[in-house]
This record gives structure tokens, sequence and C-alpha cells, in this order.
């Protein structure tokens, strides 16, 4: 998880407040205390600590209770609602209102541009737009051979010049070809250092290339000098917005996210890992959501429209809401969830399953497991694997396990995950999609917040 020791932090202050018999001030600044070590602790500055902190000491005294909600729910939502605050509040759009739509991404030397480059490739082509990247990092040793490997991971093409040592040279050779595509994404060159040659050379191409959004790219682990970069970059090409990078190798991002998000520069990408499937358009409401471990809906919908389409998904549920749930099904269901990423990612975007604390090697175990039913069904006819319960006996588990290279115990489980699955299918089955009887039927089901 990305931050993981702040959103244990976090967890465990607000977990004190559901424990709690009733909230009074010596609760309220032991709460206090927690957030702002919390805080620190993910390198957050410190003036940004105690605004945030003060804020949330003078809503919880000053602010009438609201209608419904309980002093805890009050002092819970408050501090969920100032987080959020704290890191942008909204959403970045992100708009494509013309074709070619540039995008020029800016930022130090190894703050990770190109890969991020690739990752907005992959994002946008996903999305139905033809994209290609610009590289023209001239300066930089292999520069232009990384552009190419990261383009051909993307499938998208790159346009480059191994030779030229002009990056706008590059640029006018290169633009008239770019107006076939819808999106370009063009890689620059980074420094060392925020240099005055940087200055220069990001200003004239930006004054030549008129870019319609401006990324700077931040690694996470650079802490609070972020804000300083943001400020710098912003005097020189007037950046739209961030994309912090390396989100999760380090401990230390909090630096990053908060300094961002109070500068003139929103942030509107994360990199989340080193795939290039993953980065994430920023939201600060789903962010805190998981960091306080109550879920992120609208990511994990955004991960499953990648993973399934709408055909795939309406007919699945159809098929559901009716009862009817086979090995097939089943399947279907992993391969989404394989295409969505690791299960302790997909875990935190759940409500509820935030607080869940899974040790690292059971969800390893689970994704082990995966791979091997995929394999154990390969195996099975089609009879098998549309009514597993008449089908599949003792001696074709033997059968099946041959033929995969499957143990006959990790099919056993298989079959038991299947009929656990085929009770669930039972429960919607009349509900007829309606959010209300579903909820009815699953209470006490799902794990309770906090």
């Amino acid at each position: 998880m990305v931050l993981e020791k702040l959103s244990d932090s976090l967890k465990n202050t607000l977990g004190k407040i559901a424990k709690s018999l009733f909230v009074d001030d010596k609760l309220l600044n032991e709460l206090i205390k927690d957030l702002q070590r919390a805080l620190l602790q993910a390198d957050v500055n410190v003036k940004l600590v105690f605004s945030l902190t003060t804020a949330i000491r003078d809503r919880i005294k000053k602010e009438a209770l609201p209608k419904g909600l309980t002093k805890k729910e009050q002092l819970i939502s408050t501090v969920y609602e100032e987080l959020v605050r704290f890191l942008g509040k909204e959403q970045y759009s992100l708009e494509i209102k013309k074709k070619p739509f540039a995008i020029m991404l800016v930022g130090l030397y190894g703050s990770g541009k190109t890969t991020s480059a690739g990752k907005l490739a992959r994002y946008f082509t996903k999305r139905g737009h033809k994209a290609a990247i610009l590289g023209l990092d001239v300066y930089r040793p292999a520069a232009m051979a990384q552009v190419e490997q990261v383009a051909k991971k993307a499938n998208v093409p790159c346009f480059i010049d191994k030779k030229e040592k002009s990056p706008l040279s590059i640029w006018n050779a290169c633009k008239d070809e770019l107006k076939k595509f819808d999106i370009i994404i063009i890689d620059t060159a980074g420094r060392d250092a925020l240099s005055t040659d940087l200055i220069k050379e990001i200003s004239a191409l930006n004054q030549a290339i008129l870019p319609d959004e401006k990324f700077l790219v931040i690694s996470a682990d650079i802490g609070q000098s972020a804000q300083k970069q943001a400020e710098e970059f912003h005097k020189s090409c007037d950046i739209t917005g961030v994309i912090v990078s390396k989100m999760d190798g380090t401990a230390k991002a909090g630096g990053a996210l908060s300094a961002c998000s109070i500068t003139k520069a929103p942030i509107v990408f994360i990199g989340t890992g080193e795939k290039l499937e993953d980065l994430e358009h920023f939201n600060p409401q789903g962010f805190v959501g998981r960091l306080l471990g109550m879920g992120d809906i609208e990511a994990l919908l955004e991960k499953a429209k990648e993973a399934i389409t709408e055909e795939e998904a309406e007919d699945l549920s159809k098929r559901l809401l009716k009862g009817e749930f086979t090995l097939i099904d089943l399947f279907e269901q992993m391969e989404a969830m394989s295409k969505m990423g690791p299960l302790n990612k997909i875990m935190e975007m759940i409500p509820g399953f935030g607080q869940i604390k899974l040790p690292k090697e059971i969800l390893d175990v689970q994704q082990e497991k995966l791979v091997k039913w995929k394999h154990a069904m390969q195996s099975m006819t089609k009879e098998e694997l549309e009514t597993p319960d008449e089908q599949v006996d003792t001696r074709r588990i033997d059968r099946i396990a041959k033929g995969s290279g499957v143990s006959v115990g990790d099919i056993r489980l298989l079959l038991k995950q299947y009929r656990e699955g085929k009770k669930m299918v039972r429960m919607l089955k009349g509900t007829g999609g309606d959010m209300g009887k579903i909820m009815k039927k699953f209470q006490g089901r799902m794990p309770k917040m906090f």
C-alpha cells in the first residue's frame, strides 16, 4: 500500500475514537497529537501539519453536531474532510478538448519522466485515444533508447532522433507527422538541479510547442523539497499539474503530496508501481479513503472497466442475478481480478476491507492459488466447468490434477471456493439488482468500519 505506515497510523488513531466511550478534550488532544506524529513521520512540512490539525480542532470545538451524526462520527468525518482538503479537495479534470492534445513532461534527472510517458500512453490508449511519445532528451546517454523501449511496451509509436542535439529541431521535424495522433506525450530532458540552462530550455520548448498540459514529474522520495521544485518549474513554464512517481517505494511521500497540493500545481496522477498499468488519476477523496481504510469505489470501478468490458459485465450480472454460477463464471472473475492488479491493492479499494490486516504471506499465497486454479480449470471439460457439483468426483479430480500439474488439495480448495461463490449468488437471486435488497441480504456479512 502507498504510504502504508501513514495509513496504519491513521487507522489506529481513528480506531481509538471508535473504541472510546465518549468524545472529550482529552480524546481530542490525543487524536491531534497522533495525527501530528503520523504526518511528520510521513515527511509532511511542520507548518502544514499544524495548520491541518488546528483546522480539525477548531471545527470540532466550534461546529454544531450535524443531524444524524454522533460525536464520534463527526470527529471521523472532520478528519476525513480536512485531509481531503489538505490534498487538493477535488480531482483534477483532464479534458481532451482538441486533437492533437499535447502533454509535456518536465522534471529533474531521475524523476521518472520517461516511464511516466509510457504510463500515460498506456492510460490514454486504453481509453480509446491514439497516442504517441516524442523524445526530446538529447543529453542523457541512452535516453532515446529508453523512450523506444517504453513506447514498445506501451504499444505506441515514438518519435526520436538519436543524432540531433537540438530539442527544438526534433520538434520542428516531427510536428506535422504528430498531427495524426489524438495525444502527444513529450518527454523532455532533466538535470541534477534546477539549473539556468534547464529553465531556459523548458521555457523555449513551452513557447514553441504550446502544450495543452504541462506536468511536472516529481519522485515521491524527495520529500519536502517538492514544494520548491513545483514553484520553480511553475515560474518557468506555468505547469498545470504534477505526477508523483515512485509512490510504491517510499514511506515519505507525504512531503511531495502535501507540498504540491498547496501550490498552484494540483496532483493529476500518481505512479503506484513499476508496470505501465500502475498509474492512477489522483482523486483526493478516494486516496484519503484508502489511507483511512474506507476504500475507494471510484478507483475500483476504474480498474474494473479496464479489466472487463461493459458487455461482459452486463452478461455476467444477468446470469448472477438469475442465480446462475459456474466454474466458467468464477474463471472470468479471476481473470478480471488478475488484470486489476495485486489482491492487496484491490482490497484496500473495497470499503471496509482496508481494515482487515491480512499478512503479506497470505495475500501472496492467494495470488499463487489463482494461478494454480486457472491451470486446473484449463484441464477440465466444458461439462465439468458448467456443472462441477455433478461432474467432478474423486476420480475426475485425480485426472485433472495429473493433466494440470496442480495438487489434488488445490483442486478441492477450488471446488470449495466455487461452492462458496454459488451460495453468494443464490443470495442475489430475486433482488433484481435492487441495491436495498442486496444490502439487506448481505447485512452482517461485510466487515464493519472501525
